[in-house]
């Protein structure tokens, strides 16, 4: 009995281990929404998604941003929360306007500019009166026409506040934050998300810092917005270093190929070292390692000595899940084993 209860505490220790090693870090949720500041009468605003498809409540994308699938012919609402986060009153702008994905960027469209989507896209109310640090909630609406054809549109939900010109303003002031739109019409189900790391190098920029540089291809059918970390190993006496974010704003559209870039500190030894970087978009994670040299001159590539992917599909709370399940019932099968024999 005292063995079995032995090979028990065991089991479970490394099924706790397990999951913790690959569960996410707290923190690591949806991205933040930014508050701009309208220079004019330094006001501010925000905004922020409240509603995500059932099929999407935990991916963080779906949580900051409008990111659906959905057939011709369909209709999807969602609402956007604008708050006036100052100390004054303040008239606010709402509008739907178009945006494009292009050289690894989310490029917003000048001021009101129109696209396909923005032509399906309905307010509930197009202006708001806001108290000071009063909040209001916006309706969004989406119908698409049933002869729509299938692909990813691309759009933005905007509030913006500011100053027009009129006889005592001869330049308009405005601010204004926004909520992405990644709306992908077909039949059938939504296309697979998947990208590649497909090269890892490091760098010296211009002022010195070191950087690690990552070429990622959109293999799937369902643009991307790229984020992640780099941490350092196995450098001189053992040092480590990082984790170190990876810029953000890196968006790819299917088929698209572009660099996600990690600054470095300027105070970094050149190395031998073994980098580690994961890159995320959503639900979709993969991680590449290699032993990397920064290079000594400014504006020059380092060397890598060796690189090796490790790609995977499933989230990694998905992952955990299992790694538990697979130790717990290895737990209750040796449980049933060691019952028999005695």
């Amino acid at each position: 009995m005292k063995g079995a209860r032995r090979y028990w505490v065991l089991l479970l220790v490394l099924a706790f281990v397990q999951a913790a090693g690959v569960m996410p870090a707290a923190g690591h949720g949806a991205p933040g929404v930014s508050s701009p500041q309208d220079p004019a009468a330094g006001r501010i605003i925000s905004i922020k998604l409240l509603d995500a498809p059932e099929s999407r409540r935990v991916d963080p994308r779906a949580q900051a941003y409008i990111v659906d699938h959905v057939a011709p012919g369909s209709t999807i609402e969602r609402r956007v929360e604008v708050t006036n986060e100052s100390s004054t009153p303040m008239h606010v702008n709402v509008y739907a306007a178009a945006a494009t994905i292009a050289k690894g960027e989310f490029t917003f469209a000048p001021e009101r500019t129109s696209n396909e989507l923005t032509g399906w896209t309905s307010l509930d109310t197009a202006d708001l009166e806001l108290a000071a640090s009063e909040t209001a909630r916006v309706r969004t609406t989406i119908r698409v026409p049933r002869d729509a054809a299938a692909g990813e549109r691309y759009g933005v939900i905007w509030a913006q506040t500011g100053t027009a010109t009129d006889r005592t303003h001869n330049v308009a002031m405005l601010g204004r934050v926004g909520v992405r739109m990644y709306i992908d019409v077909g039949p059938g189900g939504e296309p697979p998300s998947d990208f590649k790391i497909e090269r890892l190098y490091p760098t010296r920029a211009r002022d010195g810092r070191g950087e690690v540089r990552a070429r990622i291809h959109n293999t799937g059918g369902r643009a991307l917005d790229i984020s992640g970390a780099l941490s350092l190993f196995d450098g001189s006496a053992g040092l480590r270093a990082g984790p170190f974010s990876a810029k953000t704003g890196t968006t790819l559209a299917p088929g698209d190929l572009a660099e996600a870039v990690v600054p470095l500190d300027a105070r970094l030894p050149d190395g031998p070292w073994t980098a580690k970087l994961t890159l995320k978009s959503g639900l979709v994670e993969h991680t590449t390692r290699a032993t990397i040299t920064f290079p000594t001159t400014p504006g020059s590539a380092g060397a890598v000595a060796a690189s090796v992917a490790q790609q995977g599909h499933f989230p990694t709370p998905v992952v955990a899940g299992l790694s538990a399940l697979v130790l717990t019932a290895l737990c209750l099968l040796l449980s049933t084993f060691l019952r028999r024999r005695r």
